[in-house]
């Protein structure tokens, strides 16, 4: 089995586990929690960290919907909370790929793998390829009551993915700033053809 634990974990090889917010040491529970029963009673599984997956049918409650639900909704200023962090966005078809491939392998019992691209971008230039796909000037105003507390932010996201593409061969197809500028196109023209999301999503702005 894999198990996929939620990818705002900031985790590395070399790093210890961090639960600096709720959300996180949940996260982290949940992954040890699979991992005992692999110590304990040899279940063959696998602790797959997918990052920020993002497509086509992704939640109004994330970032990239929520900016394109907006646009396309024919707001031109968006209220946004800290746009310096950077986050590293996998495509859902790179993502479900991984995770097949996990399941099908033989290799990594026990063991953690992370899901992602290898790219981190900043959200405020994600906001800018967003905006040149749909070919609009946006006007981005901070709004501190959307901001994290500063304890519990992650600055930066990006993925270590080399145990996973040696161990199963897995590399992401959508890679890099081409490879995110294809997503991000992708993601914007299904959801530009889904009226009825575009109204549910720009109606319940949460970012």
């Amino acid at each position: 089995e894999v198990y996929g634990s939620a990818q705002s974990i900031p985790i590395c090889e070399d790093h210890p586990l961090v639960g600096q917010s709720p959300y996180a040491a949940s996260k982290i529970g949940a992954d040890q929690a699979v991992y005992s029963f692999f110590a304990s009673f040899e279940l063959p599984v696998v602790i797959a960290r997918p990052f920020n997956t993002y497509g086509p049918r992704q939640s109004g409650r994330a970032i990239i919907p929520t900016i394109m639900s907006q646009i396309l909704a024919g707001r031109t200023s968006l209220k946004l909370g800290d746009i310096t962090t950077t986050r590293d966005f996998n495509y859902v078809a790179d993502t479900i790929n991984g995770l097949i491939m996990l399941a099908e392998s033989d290799v990594g019992n026990g063991e953690v793998y992370n899901i992602g691209s290898g790219f981190e971008i900043k959200i405020a230039d994600l906001i800018k390829i967003v905006a040149k796909l749909a070919d609009r000037d946006l006007v981005i105003v901070s709004d501190d009551a959307r901001r994290r507390p500063p304890k519990s932010e992650v600055s930066r996201l990006c993925a270590d993915n080399s145990k996973i593409a040696q161990d199963i061969g897995w590399k992401p197809s959508w890679f890099g700033k081409e490879g995110l500028t294809q997503g991000l196109r992708s993601t914007f023209e299904w959801l530009a053809k889904r009226d009825d999301l575009v109204t549910k999503y720009s109606e319940n702005y949460r970012f």
